[in-house]
């Protein structure tokens, strides 16, 4: 009888997707405290240093695709990446940061002093489903983020790509991937300018979940040679 090797069967095999959620640098606002939200303000001498610096560690990560918010301290987050890549930045409207209404622009205490049964509202009780200043829900955002993360992965396939996109967006879309309720957000921590969050698709026959592999990272991941070591 002659042997013969079978080849295993593609669909039996478990693909993996990478995300990665990149907080775009820091902006003068962001150092005085303002709430950003969809004011288009553009990177400060400091954040183009940080993006500058973080980008060839993103590029050891061989992304395969780009995509950033249309807002410019996004876009040019991103382009600092392309630069190293030779990748091509795409824009996504969906990846900008809560419409924070009559709130952007001004501080903490600005807002609480002028707006404070909104700011309450807002900040505590049932958040996600409030309009600040009139503008989006945490709810919304979250709907949005994960579209545009979906979108992406879907495009990318079994390689990684990097969305370059805003701390509070970012984080919802987190919280939507892993099934973290939205009034649970404030359980991940602050996304720092020019740090990343990395999530993994895990799917196949057997399995489909996402994974958060990285939150809030400035340096790239280590293997994991056993969990309990």
């Amino acid at each position: 009888m002659t042997g013969s090797v079978s080849t295993p069967d593609p669909g039996r095999v478990e693909r993996r997707t990478r995300v990665v959620l990149w907080r775009h640098g820091q902006t003068v606002w962001n150092r005085q405290g303002r709430f950003q939200g969809q004011t288009d303000i553009g990177l400060d001498d400091t954040g183009r240093a940080q993006a500058r610096r973080a980008a060839p560690m993103l590029a050891r990560l061989e992304p395969t695709l780009l995509v950033s918010s249309d807002l410019s301290r996004a876009y040019e987050t991103a382009q600092a990446l392309a630069d190293v890549t030779g990748l091509t930045v795409g824009t996504d409207p969906d990846l900008r940061e809560t419409n924070g209404g009559s709130f952007q622009g001004l501080t903490g205490p600005e807002i609480q002093a002028r707006f404070p049964d909104d700011w309450s509202a807002w900040a505590g009780g049932n958040p996600h489903h409030h309009n600040p200043g009139g503008g989006e829900s945490r709810s919304d955002v979250a709907a949005r983020m994960l579209a545009a993360v979906l979108r992406a992965a879907r495009q990318a396939g079994d390689g990684l790509a990097v969305l370059a996109t805003h701390g509070g967006a970012a984080r919802l879309a987190v919280a939507q991937l892993i099934g973290l309720p939205l009034d649970r957000v404030g359980s991940l921590g602050v996304i720092s300018n020019t740090a990343w969050t990395i999530l993994e698709r895990r799917h196949g026959p057997e399995v489909d979940q996402w994974v958060l592999v990285e939150h809030n990272a400035r340096t790239l991941p280590e293997p994991v040679t056993i969990e309990e070591g």
